[in-house]
């Protein structure tokens, strides 16, 4: 497999995906509509959307794809295969809050090793290099990439932790669970942004206790994994998998390695 033709066909078609997001972002015709299962969908979902998919199909034909916003992709089940969220944190772009990411992520036998994160409205892109380690580049993001930061997750202190949780999802289950650790600050973000907070050594613990798709994190795992971070279910602390069947994950942990991690 071609890693450096996946690294500069991830980065390029997650650019140009969040150009087409923060266009309709500041142009103020959202286009919102509910969706079957009642989540929301935008015009930058579907123009975000159009940019990755016909830019994957493209570049790899032979490779499946998993996109959420194409219902017909979803009945596969296949081992290798490219999965994307073309817009992660949907909510948090309708209620102009920044922390919205573009997700693509090549999945090999179950476990994700390639992916990118990008959160246009940040200005930070994270992804995996051809040699599989994680990265972030600095802006401004032009044709070429720029300086690269390598990632790597921090060794926690299990008496002062620190935990970034979901902004939109954050419940009282997951409180509970936040409460059984020591921790010294507990953040909030959105979208797969939490997955690369870890990666990058901001956060130690990042605990999702309310439904997920693998399309919302297979890209933020890749990079994390990438970064000597792990993603583990809830129920028995074994790695998150992937190509499940309808694509569902079941409550799941992400850290670095180090934590003392409890099963829900």
């Amino acid at each position: 497999m071609d890693f450096k033709l996946i690294e500069r066909v991830f980065r390029d078609l997650a650019l140009a995906a969040g150009r087409e997001i923060l266009a309709i972002y500041h142009s103020g015709t959202l286009g919102t509509r509910a969706k079957a299962d009642d989540s929301p969908v935008t015009l930058a979902d579907l123009a975000a959307d159009r940019v990755i998919s016909e830019g994957l199909r493209a570049a790899f034909p032979n490779l499946p794809l998993v996109t959420e916003e194409q219902a017909a992709t979803h009945a596969a089940q296949p081992r290798t295969f490219l999965i994307v969220d073309p817009l992660d944190g949907t909510k948090e772009f309708v209620r102009r809050r920044a922390d919205f990411t573009v997700n693509i992520a090549l999945v090999e036998e179950g476990r994700p090793i390639r992916g990118v994160v990008y959160a246009p409205a940040r200005g930070r892109l994270f992804y995996t290099d051809a040699a599989g380690r994680a990265v972030e580049e600095e802006g401004p993001f032009g044709p070429e990439p720029g300086p690269l930061r390598p990632l790597h997750v921090r060794t926690p202190d299990n008496d002062a932790l620190i935990v970034v949780a979901s902004k939109s999802h954050r419940d009282a289950a997951t409180e509970d669970y936040i409460a059984r650790y020591n921790v010294a600050s507990s953040e909030a973000a959105g979208s797969s942004l939490k997955f690369c907070l870890v990666a990058s050594g901001e956060a130690d613990l990042y605990p999702r206790l309310g439904p997920t798709m693998e399309w919302d994190t297979a890209a933020g795992d890749a990079v994390l994994r990438a970064a000597g971070g792990e993603v583990a279910r809830l129920d028995d602390l074994s790695p998150l998998t992937y190509g499940k069947p309808g694509f569902r994950n079941p409550t799941f942990v992400a850290y670095a390695p180090g934590v003392a991690v409890l099963p829900a």
